[in-house]
């Protein structure tokens, strides 16, 4: 705690005044340009490796960066926390981008690998039932890059089926279908800070740099 109230008063005293006039306008509201879908982890700081000021991402985070799919009554199947942040975004902020976030040494990953039944939290032993589906599509033999460790693969793996649990929901797949929205599956490497984007066309994860795009 003494390291947080030691950052806000340093804020207080450096950061906030060149940034009093932005606060003030958001003040009077939000238009974010994305929703950013994030796992909870602590190395994984969005606004910094994005390089974005307050106010421009509507960031949903939880562990394992994972989105229950719909049920067939149009419902969540979980909690309805998840949906409520994307209903949020599309319905009242009208974001135009959805990315989902993953990251290396994800520990959400390591324990879906290792056994989702040797989790001893028993909430976590059952949120993590959100990433099985990419579990089991590494076992059946989808790969995304070989040289990566296993956990590291089917964290890669499971930004892709996140993508696909989105499109689940119908407030999602109609504003795909109109053209008003684009999903984007990003991976975080903490390692190196780098940040590599799912490319649909080379089936794989490329590195965003000057040349990406």
């Amino acid at each position: 705690m003494k390291k947080l109230i030691k950052g806000i008063v340093e804020f207080r005293k450096k950061l906030l005044p060149g940034f009093r006039e932005k606060f003030a306008k958001l003040a009077l509201g939000q238009t974010p340009d994305t929703l950013f879908v994030a796992c909870s982890d602590s190395r994984v700081v969005p606004n910094l490796f994005a390089s974005t000021d307050p106010g421009d991402l509507f960031v949903l985070r939880n562990v394992g960066n994972l989105i229950p799919i719909c049920g067939e009554d149009g419902v969540s199947v979980s909690d309805e926390s998840e949906i409520a942040a994307i209903e949020f975004s599309l319905l009242n902020l009208n974001v135009p981008d959805i990315v989902i976030c993953g990251h290396s040494e994800c520990g959400a990953m390591l324990a879906i690998c290792n056994g989702r039944q040797n989790v001893a939290a028993p909430h976590l032993k059952s949120w993590l039932r959100h990433g099985e589906t990419a579990m089991q599509k590494l076992e059946s033999g989808t790969r995304m890059n070989p040289l990566l460790s296993k956990h590291n693969e089917l964290s890669q793996l499971n930004v892709i089926e996140q993508m696909e649990h989105l499109k689940s929901y119908s407030v999602v797949r109609e504003r795909i279908e109109n053209g008003k929205l684009r999903l984007h599956g990003w991976w975080f490497d903490i390692a190196s800070a780098d940040v590599f984007a799912y490319d649909e066309t080379l089936k794989r994860f490329v590195l965003i740099d000057d040349e990406f795009g």
